[in-house]
């Protein structure tokens, strides 16, 4: 196992999500609850300043911000320990890379620098697996145009970009290859909405209470192994929700004759699968670690001297 630095810092991007913390290689689940004794239960235990954290089981409420209690922070030392772990570290040098909506940036990416790098140091153990991390600074960006940036050339005319997330849905506008900062909104309107919605539904037409990992399943692939009955209700609130996201991005002056429409986040599973669109004029991406891995591409161009036309 290898425990030594590397002369230049590892880059680390964490795309912080309400539902799931997502890295270049790892997404997991942001519910975090905290213990003064050690649990019973452990495959996921973070053990950080004497106390003792499970994570990964749930999702975290939305907040007006990610700073309002030490959540984050514990979700961030457990997505550098899985990504450490892939390279084979207990040790490392961390540049972190991480992002807000593009609306939030300017007023937000100082704050939750600070946040982030609230230590120079962190000592934990993570799975049973100690680390030590020194942390050697963090840039924050865009989320939205951090995940298409090595691809703006592409951009051709006039492009929305949409990145559908747990609970927030951000649009932004590229013009050939040029995001345009005057037509960037965030909603309130992300795949939580759809999950609320089905979960009510399902209540008031059979008084069941369905577990959301089983709404989750029909939401992500489509279908599920449940009853026909129940699957028509989520179906149909997962249709609704669909074309509620479209009618949105027509508030915004969506035309799918005069632009292309590139839908990332978790949100494009259900465009995909329950969503009225014409394939040539929509791209989906589903890669979930797009953003992740755009941040990292980003951070490194800009330690190398560029700025990448990004904050």
């Amino acid at each position: 196992m290898n425990s030594f630095h590397f002369e230049e810092p590892v880059i680390i991007g964490i795309d912080h999500g309400y539902g799931n913390i997502k890295t270049a290689h790892t997404c997991f689940q942001t519910g975090v609850t905290a213990y003064d004794r050690e649990p019973t239960f452990k495959s996921n235990l973070l053990v950080y300043g004497g106390r003792y954290y499970t994570v990964g089981d749930g999702h975290k409420e939305i907040t007006a911000d990610k700073i309002q209690d030490m959540d984050f922070y514990i979700l961030t030392l457990a997505a550098i320990a899985r990504e450490m772990h892939i390279m084979d570290l207990t040790s490392a040098r961390v540049h972190l890379a991480a992002g807000l909506p593009l609306t939030w940036v300017s007023g937000q990416k100082d704050v939750f620098k600070a946040y982030l790098l609230q230590n120079d140091a962190a000592d934990f153990t993570f799975r049973g697996r100690a680390c030590h991390v020194e942390f050697a600074g963090a840039d924050i960006f865009p989320q939205d145009f951090s995940a298409v940036a090595n691809r703006l050339r592409e951009f051709r005319g006039i492009n929305m970009l949409c990145d559908i997330g747990n609970g927030t849905m951000n649009i932004m506008y590229i013009n050939n290859g040029k995001p345009v900062p005057s037509k960037c909104f965030t909603e309130k309107y992300g795949t939580h909405q759809c999950m609320l919605a089905a979960r009510e539904k399902l209540m008031q037409k059979f008084g069941t209470a369905a577990d959301d990992s089983v709404i989750e399943a029909v939401l992500r692939y489509g279908t599920a192994d449940i009853d026909e009955r129940y699957l028509d209700v989520i179906r149909q609130s997962a249709s609704e929700y669909a074309a509620g996201i479209m009618r949105r991005l027509r508030e915004h002056e969506y035309d799918a004759g005069l632009m292309k429409l590139y839908v990332l986040g978790g949100g494009g599973c259900l465009i995909r699968n329950f969503g009225r669109y014409d394939p040539e004029r929509v791209e989906i991406n589903s890669d979930i670690h797009a953003t992740a891995k755009g941040y990292e591409v980003l951070a490194k161009y800009k330690l190398r001297g560029g700025s990448g036309g990004v904050v």
